[in-house]
C-alpha cells in the first residue's frame, strides 16, 4: 500500500489566514514531523486545534502525525473532519486519500474503497489513489473469502460439538441406567435378605435354651412319674383279684 505524504506537504503551503502563533506552532510541528518526532509534532498541532478547531492545516497535519504513531482511529477522525470542511478539490482529494489509508490500516476495506473513490472524483489524476483503490478491492475480496472460511469452520465446529454433546448425553444416559439398575439390584437383594431373615427362626440365647431344656426335662420327669404310678396301681389291682 502506498501512503503518500506529498499531499500533506502540499497542503502545508496552501493556507495563510492564521494567527502568527498558529503559524509558529505549525512550523515547529512540521520540523518535528520531518525529524520523525511524531508525538511532539502532534502536540504542537493539537495546541493550534485547541484554539481553532476548524484550522484545516492543523487538523490535517495532526492526523498525519498520529497516523505515523499507528493511531489509525484518531487519524481517521482528523481526515474525516478535514474532508467535511474542505473548501477546495485539492484539500478534499488529499483528505480522502489519507482517510482511505487510515481505514485501510484498520482493515476497513469497504470504507477505504469509498474514500479512495471520493479522492479520485476530486482529483482524477491521482495514480496513488487509483492504485490504493485496486489494492483495497483485492484486500476486501480476500477478507470476504476468509470470513466465509471462518463461518464454514465455525459451522463445522458447532456440528462436531453438537455430535459430541449428543454422544456425551447418550453416555450419561447409559451411565444413569446402569446406576439405576445397580440400585434396583441392591434393593432387591436387601428385600430378599429381609424375607429370608423373617422366614428363618431366630436363634435362642443360651439362657433361653437352658430354660427350654429344663422345662423338657421336668415334663419328661412328670411323665415318667405318672407312668410309674399307673404301673403300681395296675400291679395292686392284679394282686387283689388273685386273692379272690
Amino acid at each position: 500500500m502506498k501512503v503518500s505524504w506529498i499531499t500533506l506537504l502540499l497542503l502545508l503551503i496552501g493556507f495563510n489566514v492564521f494567527s502568527q502563533n498558529d503559524k509558529k506552532l505549525i512550523r515547529e510541528g512540521n520540523k518535528l514531523y520531518d525529524k520523525g518526532v511524531y508525538d511532539e509534532a502532534a502536540v504542537n498541532y493539537q495546541k493550534v486545534i485547541d484554539q481553532n478547531p476548524v484550522n484545516e492545516k492543523a487538523v490535517f497535519n495532526h492526523g498525519g502525525a498520529i497516523y505515523q504513531q499507528k493511531n489509525y482511529e484518531e487519524a481517521t477522525k482528523d481526515f474525516s473532519k478535514v474532508a467535511d470542511m474542505s473548501k477546495t478539490p485539492e484539500t478534499e482529494a488529499s483528505a480522502q486519500y489519507n482517510l482511505g489509508n487510515s481505514l485501510m490500516s484498520q482493515k476497513k476495506y469497504q470504507e477505504s474503497i469509498d474514500a479512495y473513490k471520493k479522492s479520485l472524483r476530486a482529483n482524477p489524476e491521482s495514480e496513488d489513489a487509483r492504485y490504493n483503490l485496486e489494492y483495497a478491492r483485492k484486500k476486501l475480496i480476500q477478507q470476504q473469502q476468509q470470513q466465509q472460511k471462518d463461518q464454514d469452520k465455525n459451522k463445522d465446529q458447532k456440528k462436531d460439538q453438537k455430535q459430541d454433546q449428543k454422544k456425551d448425553d447418550q453416555k450419561k444416559d447409559d451411565q444413569n441406567k446402569d446406576q439405576q439398575k445397580q440400585q434396583d439390584q441392591k434393593q432387591d437383594q436387601k428385600q430378599d435378605q429381609k424375607q429370608q431373615q423373617q422366614k428363618q427362626p431366630q436363634e435362642l440365647s443360651k439362657q433361653d435354651a437352658e430354660r427350654m431344656l429344663q422345662a423338657l426335662q421336668n415334663q419328661e420327669k412328670k411323665t415318667l412319674e405318672k407312668l410309674n404310678d399307673q404301673k403300681v396301681n395296675a400291679s395292686a389291682k392284679a394282686t387283689s383279684e388273685k386273692d379272690w
